[in-house]
């Protein structure tokens, strides 16, 4: 056997996805069991510390490794109890560390007792304040062209990254807040659609096309933005109606009040739409018709309900993609299931600011990050606890119903539970430092309940007041957020020389023609095709009235239509023995007679010399034909083809009995069947005579159609 090896690569410090099942122990436990088993078998064993960061500038690492040298921090992040410490490739790099004061209560921030919570409003919480300090430092940055030292240009949206624990309203906040800066903002990296305002206004208002009597979402749509009634004006409507809100708005309507009548206009359309159109085309008229839905939400609810408004459309051609579209199928799927959005941020607009969640920016990197969700720590669930047996798997099951009915052993669990936690915790603070290059900013926001001593802001503040100077920053001086602007800053200077970038300009935004903001004109209904094998009139019969009738009456000719088709293409020797096998099949129900009959009437064409020709090598069988005459369409197919070099030849059979013995006997529908193909194929072969022949097959006789017939027939 070859020399077996073992390469492992992995970093305890970053094990942050123990909700997947990862465990740095278990990994300390596989290092030092190779370590023990590789030199016993007399073979070299390296353990090589990853010290050497390629991504951080000095400020960032030696910030990192003062947070990271104390005790309390560095538990369960430095599993072997090793000092962390790193080496900075780009030593020469510039760098920059800030911790913020953290923004405080006031006040203000409590809404008044009296208030009803019926109205939308900004939020003047300590979160909200911060999100929009966070969007003016942003502003302050890009649009004063502030120098990035480390890379020797100005400051652009895209090399910046905000990240957060968790998706709270924080998220929301900082967002709307940058939108409103007109800062580029990829938004968030995920998101339950079916949460979004804008998006619940959406389903009310599809609910409401396909059942007008639903009273309670036919309200949520006549109060959302989309028709915008007051709140007294909707109270006047609905309260003491006798019948269902639809009929009050129709009274209203009647009586000739506009906003009404406008609502009842608008609604009344889009339910006669629901039937008939899929979903992703019922939502565009809704956005951009008559209603100009998208202007209405994006006036109410701000320029961040455009990306839930943009991905909800797309997941209305994605479900289109997959099933059935139909409107009611559509908003049962929906309510099934929780829509959540996921959103690759990286692979985006690359100059936008983008707000993620630690977790999502696993492997990524900004040159500048903000660390605002700092002080919060993560809460532990008091349900049901696994303790471990003797053998490492699940011993039992506690569930202790209240706090009050912890015994010891369930005591221990939960403090086993904590300490894990608060280690993956410190762990998920060490991933959020070092995905910084250049710069990173610390902050956070005080709730009315004090903050854990042992939450990230603490931890980086008690490791920074050794290395860090104190200084009054004037940008927090001038906006007062903060509780003081004094901050603690750690920086690197540049000592390497840079290569200049080559900066694009950007392209200059022009305003949209007057065309785009007109709506399409309707489209005409396309045309139903002509097929010439289905013209109006009554085609004669296929056999004669006085003949007995076996079945279908256009059984016979499909099956000798059939046969016509596939008897070519099988050896004369074995043709009959192939159409006697295909007729004697029980799913056709012929008598022994009528086999005979049809076999020797199809087998009698094809074996007659006189017909070798149209089944020869230059033909094809079952031609399908589409073409245009004029503005009609023509679709249709031909039982048989024949190319020549200067000739094309049509060959329709027919299966009547008896066969007409002139041309002026064949019906009127053959001739003008024959004269459109004929038309249809000319503008395809227009240098070759295009002869149109029928095939009478109870005879096997031929007869061509005169031009002149023709012509007369489809001028």
């Amino acid at each position: 056997a070859g020399r077996r090896t073992v390469f492992v690569v992995g970093d305890v410090k970053q094990s942050i996805y123990s909700f997947q099942g990862a465990d740095p122990e278990a990994f300390h436990a596989m290092r030092d069991h190779f370590g023990a088993q590789v030199p016993a078998a007399a073979e070299t064993w390296r353990d090589v510390d990853l010290n050497v960061s390629f991504r951080s500038a000095p400020a960032v690492l030696q910030a990192v490794d003062a947070v990271f040298k104390r005790e309390e921090a560095r538990d369960g992040v430095a599993l072997d109890g090793a000092a962390i410490r790193h080496e900075a490739w780009r030593a020469g790099a510039g760098g920059l560390v800030e911790l913020w004061q953290p923004v405080e209560p006031r006040e203000s921030d409590d809404p008044p007792a009296w208030k009803p919570p019926v109205e939308r409003v900004p939020g003047d919480v300590p979160q909200s304040r911060l999100a929009r300090l966070l969007a003016a430092r942003i502003a302050e940055m890009i649009g004063g062209r502030e120098i990035l030292e480390a890379r020797g240009r100005p400051i652009r949206a895209g090399d910046i990254m905000v990240l957060v624990r968790h998706r709270t309203g924080f998220v929301d906040d900082l967002v709307r807040a940058l939108k409103e800066a007109e800062i580029g903002v990829a938004g968030v990296d995920r998101m339950v659609l079916t949460e979004q305002i804008a998006v619940m206004d959406l389903i009310a208002l599809a609910r409401v096309a396909l059942l007008p009597e639903d009273d309670l979402n036919l309200a949520c749509v006549l109060k959302s933005p989309l028709i915008g009634l007051e709140e007294e004006e909707l109270f006047a409507l609905a309260y003491g109606r006798p019948g269902t809100l639809w009929d009050a708005l129709r009274s209203a309507t009647k009586l000739g009040a506009p906003i009404h009548g406008e609502a009842h206009r608008h609604l009344s359309r889009l339910a006669a739409r629901a039937d008939q159109v899929q979903p992703f085309e019922f939502f565009c008229e809704a956005l951009g018709g008559e209603l100009r839905g998208r202007e209405k939400l994006l006036a109410r609810l701000g320029p961040d309900a455009e990306d839930p408004i943009s991905e909800f459309l797309n997941l209305a051609l994605q479900f289109e993609a997959r099933h059935v579209p139909n409107l009611e199928y559509f908003l049962h799927w929906l309510s099934s299931s929780e829509v959540e959005i996921k959103r690759d941020l990286e692979h985006g607009n690359a100059d936008a600011v983008r707000v993620m969640t630690v977790h999502g920016a696993k492997g990524l990197q900004a040159p500048i990050v903000f660390l605002p969700d700092t002080m919060q720590l993560p809460q532990t669930s008091d349900g049901l606890l696994w303790p471990k047996g003797e053998d490492g798997g699940d011993h039992a099951v506690l569930w202790p119903p209240r706090r009050a009915f912890f015994d010891p052993v369930s005591e221990a669990e939960l403090n086993k539970v904590k300490a894990h936690q608060n280690a993956e915790y410190r762990r998920l603070l060490y991933v959020a430092m070092t995905r910084a290059e250049d710069r990173l900013y610390v902050c956070g926001w005080r709730s009315q309940k004090s903050e854990p001593e042992d939450c990230w802001y603490h931890l980086i503040r008690e490791g920074l007041e050794g290395v860090a100077k104190s200084e009054i920053e004037p940008f927090l001086e001038r906006h007062w957020e903060t509780a003081s602007a004094e901050v603690l800053r750690l920086t690197s200077p540049q000592t390497e020389l840079l290569k200049a970038e080559v900066e694009v300009a950007a392209e200059p935004i022009v305003p949209l023609p007057e065309w785009a903001r007109q709506q399409p004109a309707p489209e005409t209904d396309a045309s139903v095709p002509l097929t010439p094998s289905r013209s109006d009139g009554e085609e004669p019969p296929a056999q004669s009235p006085l003949a007995g009738e076996e079945g279908s009456r256009f059984k016979r000719g499909n099956l000798v239509h059939a046969l016509l088709q596939t008897l070519p293409d099988v050896e004369p020797a074995a043709r009959p023995k192939a159409a006697r096998a295909f007729l004697a099949h029980t799913v056709h129900g012929l008598s022994v007679d009528a086999q005979e009959a049809i076999a020797e009437e199809t087998l009698t064409v094809i074996s007659d010399p006189g017909l070798a020709e149209l089944f020869g090598p230059g033909s094809r069988a079952e031609v399908p034909l589409v073409g245009r005459i004029g503005d009609q369409i023509v679709s249709g197919q031909l039982d048989r083809m024949l190319v020549k070099d200067d000739e094309i030849w049509i060959i329709d059979y027919k299966t009547n009995r008896p066969p007409p013995r002139n041309v002026t006997d064949v019906s009127d529908i053959y001739v003008r069947q024959m004269a459109i193909y004929r038309k249809a194929l000319r503008a395809i072969y227009g240098h070759r005579q295009v002869r149109c022949l029928l095939l009478w097959t109870i005879e096997a006789r031929l007869m061509e159609l005169p031009e002149a017939l023709l012509e007369a027939a489809v001028p």
